[in-house]
């Protein structure tokens, strides 16, 4: 199978060029040569990679920044991905489109399914909802994964921050209020695979649409921050505490979702696609990190 990813440096692309060796062609683009706010740009590099299926894991994702900056964040999330819809559409090839938690507006209090109704109170997450319904209207042959709480070996996330504040910290103050399932990146690549597999073989449109994919469990930052800590400990890292404040004890220009979570259950019946505990693969991403140092 050939897979065009878009995006080159991300987590997501970048586990799924690692996870994919041996299993899948994968082509990564980015810039210069594909330029999301370009249509033209996206529409030519498409049509130079012929392949099987495309997934767009390329996104405006500085949510704090987007404040400042809607147009752009619209520009990239929402048009971007309906220029990478139509590609797809053009080339006759299924389309995985990668999205948020930040199209709900995080007040509800049980984990989120498909049917639910969205109301982001964000930039970001509206850019994100945009992309949505312009993808769906562009390329129904598609899959959108809503994910949420992404961490890596790879790029800036939160694991990766919370490893190098504990080298100089003792204690460090870390969000206890708000709740998701967070997901290892490179388990969101080998899911990508399945899903993917699937997807370019069957015409079903029970497997198109809408669907949540993260991480089993829940946690909140603060305690993947203590997970992370402790981890850490047993490469003989230096002890750091957590202390658990609130969210307005932190205030961001985006306003934040209390509540995160997902319900994985659609993608469980459709794909047979179930993400390994949070816990668990958090450990492994923090032995690999620090066996790199």
């Amino acid at each position: 199978m050939r897979i065009v990813v878009t995006g080159v440096n991300g987590q997501i692309a970048t586990s799924l060029v690692e996870r994919g060796r041996g299993r899948a062609d994968i082509i990564a683009l980015g810039r210069p040569r594909l330029d999301l706010t370009n249509r033209e740009s996206v529409l030519r590099a498409i049509e130079a990679s012929p392949c099987d299926i495309i997934v767009n894991a390329a996104a405006y994702t500085a949510v704090d920044k987007a404040e400042q900056e809607p147009g752009e964040a619209m520009r990239i999330n929402a048009d971007g991905a309906a220029h990478v819809a139509e590609a797809a559409a053009i080339a006759g090839v299924p389309l995985l489109q990668l999205s948020t938690d930040y199209v709900f507006n995080g007040a509800g209090e049980r984990p989120y399914r498909e049917t639910d109704a969205t109301g982001p109170t964000s930039a970001y997450g509206r850019s994100k909802l945009a992309g949505e319904s312009r993808v769906l209207a562009a390329q129904p042959n598609c899959a959108i994964l809503r994910t949420a709480w992404v961490y890596s070996p790879f790029g800036a996330n939160f694991v990766r921050t919370m490893l190098r504040l504990g080298e100089t910290r003792e204690e460090v103050g870390v969000v206890a209020d708000q709740h998701g399932n967070p997901p290892y990146a490179l388990d969101v690549a080998d899911a990508l695979l399945a899903i993917a597999t699937r997807l370019a073989d069957d015409a079903s449109p029970d497997l198109r649409g809408v669907f949540h994919m993260t991480g089993q469990g829940e946690a909140t930052w603060a305690d993947v921050a203590e997970a992370t800590f402790a981890a850490a400990e047993r490469h003989g890292r230096r002890p750091a505490r957590v202390r658990r404040i609130g969210t307005l004890d932190y205030p961001t220009p985006a306003k934040r979702p209390a509540n995160s979570r997902l319900d994985n259950d659609k993608l469980s019946r459709t794909y047979g696609v179930v993400l390994p505990e949070w816990r668990r693969s958090l450990s492994d991403c923090v032995d690999r990190l620090l066996s790199m140092t």
